[in-house]
């Protein structure tokens, strides 16, 4: 029997989460094989970030598309080992060996399979087990119907969710700069929005798209906002950099435990999107104007021009996950400021758990109390 103090599942297809929250997958490295299962091992879904898994793999003489295949596949049976609960991938769609990386986690059988940074529309036609859950990340309703309605016309088939992400999202943003820096879209407005267009498909296909909110969500009391607008899950990832199991160094922790909010800065990143990053020496050296020299060793990013691009955002995370933060720097969500401490993913989990709780059921029994037909 369902324990009525819990709260509801984020239920994906046959894919039942609870507590209905997904560790939004972080690079280079940064959400790696112990953070992504001792998340899934609370009940959340952990999600192993597939951009830049090849940078640690020993065999230097597989090119840079090898070494990433190979070497998430091998993190992919390493995650499966540590948990019996299921997992995910984050696979962005501007990388240049998508096609690859989808085929290791197709072949991995994966629970889900999150894709963003552009629009996945060829991703349904990549992934051959049917019971791999394809969700989209989007920024807005447009997008969503847009990929609904390509994905019924060549595919025969809807998202299986969708991860609606706002502007305080960390790393790369789906948003003009404007719109990021100026301008304040509401995260409850774009999953209103989404949430409209994911009710429309249903109805008319009978089939259900979870919408899961991402983005500035913090804290319990967010998970319930946002639960109770309609949403049937969220994602997050700020808040768990720091935590014990965390993959990034303990010097890419030290940076969101001394940032303060200010130290936050939104700068062009090399992809011509907004990249959320903390301020240190490195970014000061970006925002002077600098050219950090570098080779570009992997060309896994189809819209960079390593001949224009002023720094390498590969090498600069993945030196930021191996702790030289000289030469790199940390990606973050906007209230990465908040954060004051280490705890382990468990701690955190019935932090958030409980919280939301306490803010869920009130709300929910006015809702039932105020929705009762007459009769």
């Amino acid at each position: 029997m369902k324990n009525l103090n819990s709260l509801p599942d984020l239920v994906i297809g046959d894919l039942r989460i609870n507590p209905p929250i997904i560790q939004g997958g972080m690079g280079v490295r940064v959400s790696g094989s112990r953070l992504v299962s001792a998340v899934s091992n609370e009940g959340a879904l952990g999600v192993v970030a597939s951009a830049g898994t090849g940078e640690e793999w020993p065999d230097r003489s597989l090119n840079y598309a090898a070494r990433s295949y190979v070497s998430l596949r091998d993190m992919l049976q390493r995650t499966k080992s540590l948990t019996p609960n299921p997992i995910a991938v984050n696979i962005m769609c501007a990388v240049t060996n998508y096609e690859d990386l989808v085929k290791a986690s197709d072949e991995e059988e994966v629970a889900a399979i999150i894709s963003g940074a552009g629009l996945p529309l060829k991703l349904p036609a990549l992934v051959k087990h049917r019971s791999i859950k394809l969700i989209p990340i989007v920024s807005s309703g447009r997008a969503a119907d847009l990929i609904c309605r390509s994905w019924l016309k060549k595919h025969n088939r809807l998202p299986d969710a969708l991860v609606v992400e706002g502007n305080l999202a960390g790393g790369h943003l789906g948003f003009s700069m404007n719109d990021v820096v100026t301008a304040h879209i509401p995260l409850e407005s774009i999953v209103q929005d989404v949430l409209s267009v994911a009710a429309r498909y249903t109805k008319a296909n009978g089939i259900s798209i979870p919408v899961i909110a991402a983005g500035g969500v913090f804290n319990g009391s967010d998970i319930a906002r946002f639960l109770n607008l309609g949403a049937s899950g969220v994602q997050m990832g700020t808040r768990f950099v720091c935590t014990d199991e965390c993959d990034a160094s303990l010097q890419y922790k030290e940076a969101y435990l001394n940032c303060r909010k200010e130290d936050i800065l939104v700068i062009p990143s090399p992809l011509g999107l907004p990249l959320r990053v903390i301020r240190n020496n490195f970014v000061d050296r970006i925002l002077s104007g600098e050219k950090v020299k570098f080779n570009c060793l992997y060309r896994c990013l189809a819209p960079c021009d390593p001949d224009k691009s002023p720094y390498c955002i590969a090498q600069a995370l993945i030196n930021a996950y191996r702790g030289d933060m000289h030469e790199g720097f940390a990606t973050c969500g906007a209230n990465a400021y908040r954060i004051d401490h280490v705890v382990s993913v468990r701690e955190l989990i019935r932090e958030l758990v409980d919280e939301c709780r306490l803010h869920l059921e009130p709300i929910k029994l006015d809702i039932r109390v105020h929705n009762t037909p007459s009769l």
